[in-house]
């Protein structure tokens, strides 16, 4: 500023003494009186003063203006630089993550399919989802689908995923407490390693989210946990626990404790030690109700068990019963019913053979797993078109491996059988996503491709169920992991 204001006053005394000579000479010339001679020279250097001085206010403005368009540059190339190395930091936890070109099977209540869409993922969660003709750039990392289809991370909703590690014996087997048949304490976030093989082995079949937890040793197991197939500690990669409570009937638990010479070892056994400790349950809770609304009564006495299943009895968590013969289902809704459980049936085996029941009692099923052979008594009407009998009869049923029964890898191998064998080829998509996110009451994070929810995308050239295919890319909470 200083500087300019000198260069114009240096400018307007030459142009001063310039202009005085020339009117002198002319005024001479013309006879002109001293008079107006002065005012001339006044008049133009007034004049030409006014003019430079706009000139040099412009000129400064449009400096002020470049200079303002280089600072935004260099502090919009100081975020993308910034965002790219968060994301570089963070593992390409894909903070910013466009896919673009997408056919997008939404999998949501409307079943919207977009045939030529984008998916935005920010910090691991879906933020926009669209046509392609509305899409504008904003990702740090871009995948182009190249017109594969897109689909929301696939969903077993029952297995042992890291509680049975792959190609260990007792060192790995942390799946069933068989000390005691009633463990409703237990929770299997305490027994789950996110490092064994079948993790892995899920993510490159596009599965990233399981329930999981303890087996059917026991007539009440503890609680089921719903994961992420990616991470690395397990706090950290939680949907929902607990997720549910595992009940056991038939057969498991009447051949552990038999060799145990101990309750139970009948059918009849499982059922009165699971009645017993939901009394107990309901009743502990009622006392304590009680006594926080009475200062005169004390609270019962802590009881780890009764404290588990109070979830249960209020039916915050469901009931997730194994059972595989028709008597044994219907043993399972006679004790929902005197409890008031939420229940939801696992595995089903003899479930296509009493389909007006199912209907009528309104009980959603875990179907599953079929890709095995009959290797107990109870699995002797094992059919593997009990899936889509039942589906197409209008009983919401989801499709389980029971991993590691059968490898979590195969669940889309699993529902393209149950294609195989009659059911609806949709259905059976929807029966590893969106159907089996609504059983296990965690669609309010998965099963879907809409706003809000998890990044867990799965792309495939062809359907997913072609059992010659692989998935073209897996993104797993907004993270590319493979192609």
């Amino acid at each position: 500023m200083k500087r300019a204001i000198r260069n114009f006053i240096i400018e307007l005394i030459c142009y001063v003494v310039v202009l005085a000579i020339l009117v002198v000479v002319v005024g001479l010339l013309l006879g002109w009186s001293l008079e107006m001679i002065i005012t001339q020279v006044i008049t133009f250097s007034f004049g030409w003063a006014v003019v430079k001085i706009i000139a040099i206010l412009l000129e400064m403005r449009d400096r002020k203006e470049d200079k303002e368009k280089a600072k935004n540059k260099k502090e919009n190339n100081l975020i993308l630089a910034t965002r790219r190395i968060i994301s570089c930091v963070f593992l390409n936890m894909g903070v910013f993550m466009d896919i673009i070109n997408a056919k997008i099977f939404t999998m949501n209540d409307e079943d919207t399919i977009i045939e030529n869409g984008y998916i935005k993922i920010k910090d691991g969660k879906i933020f926009e989802v669209g046509d392609m003709l509305s899409y504008s750039p904003s990702g740090d990392e871009l995948i182009d689908a190249d017109g594969a289809s897109a689909y929301p991370g696939f969903i077993d909703g029952h297995t042992h995923l890291g509680m049975f590690e792959d190609g260990l014996c007792f060192e790995g087997d942390d799946g069933n407490e068989s000390t005691d048949p009633i463990t409703p304490q237990l929770r299997a976030i305490d027994a789950i390693n996110p490092f064994d093989r079948g993790f892995e082995e899920a993510l490159e079949g596009g599965i990233t989210t399981v329930l999981t937890g303890p087996g059917s040793a026991n007539p009440i197991a503890g609680e089921f946990a719903a994961i992420k197939t990616y991470g690395k500690r397990i706090d950290k990669m939680i949907v929902a626990a607990p997720a549910a409570m595992k009940f056991a009937l038939g057969e498991n638990p009447k051949s552990v404790y038999n060799d145990k010479s101990q309750m139970p070892v009948t059918r009849m056994a499982t059922a009165a030690l699971i009645r017993e400790t939901l009394y107990k349950a309901k009743r502990y809770m009622e006392d304590k109700a009680k006594a926080q609304n009475d200062d005169e009564l004390d609270e019962p006495e802590y009881d780890a068990k009764c404290e588990a299943l109070i979830p249960l009895l209020e039916r915050k968590i469901p009931a997730h019963f194994h059972a595989h013969r028709a008597d044994d289902i219907f043993t399972a809704i006679r004790i929902a019913k005197e409890f008031n459980l939420d229940l939801v049936l696992v595995h089903a085996t003899e479930g296509y053979m009493i389909l007006d029941e199912l209907k009528e009692e309104n009980i959603p099923v875990l179907a599953g797993p079929y890709m095995t052979d009959r290797s107990k008594p109870e699995l002797k009407n094992l059919s593997r078109a009990a899936t889509g009998i039942m589906s197409n009869n209008g009983i919401k049923t989801a499709i389980i491996t029971d991993h590691p029964e059968t490898p979590i890898q195969f669940l889309p191998l699993t529902a393209a059988v149950a294609v195989r064998e009659g059911m609806d080829e949709y259905d059976a998509i929807r029966a590893i996503t969106s159907t089996a996110a609504k059983i296990c009451k965690i669609y309010n994070r998965v099963g879907s491709i809409e706003i809000g929810k998890d990044g867990d995308i799965v792309l495939f050239n062809d359907s997913p169920l072609d059992v010659m295919k692989k998935p073209k890319a897996v993104i797993a909470g907004g993270k590319f992991i493979n192609s």
